[in-house]
């Protein structure tokens, strides 16, 4: 079954993308991340125009992050201060990634950009996971103890000054690695096309020590409030938002995210953490791959937009 996309200017396989959006919803399901590292990546595998996946799969996450962020609000699981001292450093990060964005589209770099991105940010992320998890495993079968991060504990990071105080999170902390962390996940976000909690929720607990009761649910908020603000500045400013293939990834997408929580809840932690590693691992390779293959057609005329 084809069906025409209007901004990505090619037909598809609506089945296809359904399958698609339900797999990575499956997956953001199963291992309680945004999916959009592993959805852009499929839809320029399939054909669709790296800038047209950044800028549609950005209000697939948004809209994702809707229902979780919503969910964590009722629980009293967010705190307010941070999720605001977050997004002032996001909002900045979301506006700063979708001008470099902009200027490199104009520049006809910024497929190559997007492309070398992902092998670096994922190939490093998936590798540390996977290590991570395969040492856990390790420790676990040797009858060893594996060592525990204290939330709440102190580091190098709580000695920065213009400290604040987060109620909710119960902790006393400085707001300038906050908004470095806000900063950089919204810039990742709106170049990439990907919520950014697979970095930001590690970033939180470990670095920042923040209690993990109120993590996930503020992670949320950040990536709900970024990835909507770059789907409008995309739309406004590049017309690459297509909103037939978004609609489509979000049925599919909430469909297999019920599947995949009621999955991740059956497999162990470490088992979890090795095989999101591994994921990860698998796409920034294939990235890889995919820059030292020589293309059929040596070259393509495409319209990079600017005034006409």
């Amino acid at each position: 079954m084809q069906l025409y996309l209007p901004i990505a200017d090619i037909p598809v396989n609506v089945l296809l993308i359904l399958a698609m959006g339900a797999a990575v919803g499956f997956v953001s399901g199963m291992f309680g991340i945004g999916g959009g590292f592993l959805m852009t990546p499929l839809l320029i595998f399939v054909g669709i125009a790296p800038a047209v996946a950044v800028a549609s799969v950005a209000s697939h996450i948004a809209a994702s992050s809707f229902s979780g962020a919503l969910s964590y609000w009722r629980r009293r699981a967010i705190d307010p201060t941070l999720a605001l001292v977050l997004l002032s450093g996001g909002i900045v990060g979301t506006a700063l990634g979708v001008w470099v964005f902009t200027l490199l589209r104009n520049l006809g770099q910024l497929d190559l950009l997007i492309a070398l991105s992902y092998v670096v940010l994922l190939s490093t992320v998936g590798g540390l996971m996977f290590w991570e998890g395969l040492r856990a495993m390790l420790r676990i079968r040797r009858g060893e103890n594996v060592p525990l991060r204290r939330s709440g504990s102190h580091g190098w990071v709580h000695g920065l000054p213009l400290k604040m105080r987060f109620k909710r999170s119960k902790i006393y902390l400085s707001v300038i690695p906050i908004i470095v962390t806000g900063l950089l996940i919204g810039f990742i976000g709106a170049v990439m096309g990907i919520g950014g909690s697979f970095i930001l929720i590690p970033i939180m607990i470990y670095l920042l020590r923040i209690p993990t009761s109120t993590v996930i649910g503020t992670s949320m908020v950040l990536t709900l409030v970024t990835m909507l603000f770059a789907t409008l500045l995309h739309a406004a400013t590049n017309h690459l938002v297509d909103a037939v293939l978004a609609l489509i990834l979000m049925v599919g997408g909430v469909t297999g995210a019920q599947f995949g929580a009621r999955a991740g809840q059956k497999i162990r932690g470490e088992h979890l953490r090795l095989l999101l590693g591994l994921l990860i691992l698998a796409v920034g390779i294939r990235f890889a791959v995919e820059l030292v293959i020589r293309p059929e057609d040596l070259f393509t005329i495409r319209e990079t937009g600017g005034a006409g």
